[in-house]
């Protein structure tokens, strides 16, 4: 099993879009596929028109792979599974505290999982909070998307920051640029300058109007248009984790 992070401390860089598309990807190459919503805004659950059951929430989401095999729904999409967010997810933190060791007990929950499936995927809230020290702990891979602006590369140097004075593996962090408009020559510049530091993925992401209309279709750009511009460039990008990054993890 290889478990997949999508983070970002900024909102709005095309986190979920990235999550949902590069989640769909995975299980049409046949591979068993979870997707986790632990976003409280849950618009991954909403792309995928899938609400948590009534009865679920944050703390039985800690208790354990029974509650949340419980919880797991089947998507439109084959080999394609998703554990929904509630806004109950808010608390997290909160409920960490209370844990003996809240950095590992993310990983802890998931491992049962693994007999189930191939990939997952968290969809991460846009903070830095102890909550995210127990994702960063169970993900092998912590998938960044960076807008190529000089704000968006000072966040994600903080980001990594923040990992090496932490204690915690900076290795796993992996960006990609994301929302590009290779017309703006700041754009164009700042990818070159990035182009060869190890931790940047060679694909990108355009920004692409198909993309916020996600919305609309509630469904993966790569099931409904794969013909688009972005759509092709997130097969891309899966092909590039797929191919050279996850098996070496």
């Amino acid at each position: 099993m290889k478990t997949i992070a999508l983070y970002s401390i900024k909102g709005g860089v095309g986190k979920t879009a990235a999550a949902v598309n590069l989640s769909y990807l995975a299980s049409r190459d046949s591979l068993s596929t979870l997707i986790c919503d632990l976003d409280p805004q849950g618009a991954s659950s909403y792309y995928f028109r899938i609400a948590a059951g009534e009865k679920y929430n944050s703390t039985k989401f800690l208790q354990g792979s029974k509650k949340i095999y419980r919880n797991i729904k089947a998507t439109d999409y084959d080999q394609l599974d998703l554990l929904p967010s509630d806004f109950s997810y808010r608390n997290l933190d909160l409920e960490l505290l209370e844990e003996k060791k809240p950095q590992k007990k993310i990983r802890k929950n998931l491992e049962e999982l693994s007999d189930e499936y191939r990939y997952i995927f968290f969809d991460c809230p846009p903070n830095l909070t102890l909550f995210s020290e127990s994702i960063f702990a169970a993900a092998d891979i912590i998938l960044v998307p960076v807008i190529p602006t000089t704000l968006s590369i000072r966040t994600y140097e903080q980001l990594k920051g923040f990992f090496e004075s932490s204690g915690l593996d900076s290795s796993k962090i992996k960006a990609f640029f994301t929302m590009v408009e290779k017309r703006k020559s700041m754009h164009r510049d700042i990818i070159e300058s990035c182009e060869s530091q190890p931790d940047f993925l060679k694909q990108s992401i355009p920004y692409n109007s198909e993309v916020e209309k996600m919305g609309l279709y509630r469904a993966p750009l790569n099931a409904v248009l794969p013909s688009a511009i972005a759509a092709k460039a997130y097969q891309r990008l899966w092909s590039e984790l797929s191919e050279a990054v996850l098996p070496a993890v």
